[in-house]
């Protein structure tokens, strides 16, 4: 059976090793207290334990800012500052996609998909699909509408693509850019007015205009009625959700400030689809070709004369 002097505790010399390696190093001691050792019998005392724990702050440390979710700050010059804004991942974007699409009354944008994370990956890769998707198509569009008139030769326009990257950037980075100055400046006439940060706004914007992606591509069908049906379905969903999400915002402001921030923001909107749609997909009209005039044939009769 166990004594009490072989249940006290005892200083290993690993303990006195580490301590003269690093005297600062965090320690913990404990007392064992004899009562239950008296109680048998035995008069034994109490030793200190002394334990290294300057390893387990530093985890500790570590693990805390992880899990606070600090990102590394950098001037705008680094490649740091420019990482966050890119900080999301297929699942994130996939479903702010589909919230783009679907947009349900009362839900807003922002709080629902983006207010947690905005980000720049989704708005920009969905631009350069959009410069690409409304150019190429643009191009077939052309071919088909003239592809029965014998007088017309098939050139690619590559300058379309230069034309829509220039309306389509600056679309969705000008407008919310303005619009951003605009709700900043009466937030501070009008206190009770809430608003978005500039990347938040920016973001909206660029996932808003997914629908017009496969949009342009229907587009391609040589039918007006269909292609004017696109065009407002496709204005509905898209501007449904920069109303949904800007409306709570400038509703606190004077009634007509709020009805003309929207209507803005609707014609503006307009503007872009119509813009697209009447210099990308032009219908070609084919004009009767006139029948060449024809020449009444001159009978000519010679009689010899008298000599």
């Amino acid at each position: 059976m166990a004594t009490p002097d072989d249940l006290q505790f005892q200083e290993f010399e690993e303990a006195a090793e580490l301590l003269s390696a690093d005297p600062e190093a965090s320690t913990l001691s404990l007392s064992a207290s004899d009562n239950s050792a008296r109680a048998g019998g035995g008069g034994g005392g109490s030793e200190d334990v002394k334990l290294d724990l300057s390893d387990d702050e530093e985890g500790q440390e570590e693990s805390s800012e992880l899990l606070g979710g600090q990102k590394p700050s950098g001037g705008f010059w680094t490649f740091e500052y420019y990482e966050s804004f890119f900080n999301v991942d297929t699942v994130q974007v996939l479903d702010r996609v589909k919230g783009s699409v679907l947009p349900l009354p009362g839900r807003n944008f922002i709080k629902h998909y983006i207010r947690s994370n905005p980000d720049l990956y989704g708005p920009f890769w969905i631009c350069v699909t959009l410069v690409f998707s409304v150019a190429i198509s643009g191009n077939l569009s052309t071919f088909i509408s003239k592809m029965g008139d014998p007088s017309y030769h098939y050139r690619p326009q590559f300058h379309r693509v230069t034309i829509a990257a220039v309306v389509i950037f600056m679309y969705a980075w000008l407008v919310p850019i303005g619009l951003w100055g605009f709700l900043t400046w009466r937030q501070g006439t009008e206190r009770q007015i809430g608003g978005y940060s500039f990347l938040e706004t920016v973001c909206v914007y660029g996932y808003s205009l997914f629908i017009y992606i496969p949009t342009s591509v229907l587009w391609i069908i040589p039918f007006e009625w269909l292609r004017w049906t696109l065009i407002v379905v496709a204005m509905v969903i898209s501007g449904s959700v920069l109303v949904l999400t800007f409306w709570p915002v400038v509703r606190e402001d004077t009634k007509v400030m709020a009805v003309a921030t929207v209507a803005t923001i609707v014609v503006l909107h307009t503007l872009l689809a119509i813009g697209c749609k009447m210099y990308f997909f032009q219908t070609a009209v084919h004009a009767p070709t006139p029948a060449a005039p024809t020449t009444p044939a001159i009978h000519m009769t010679l009689t010899p004369g008298p000599h």
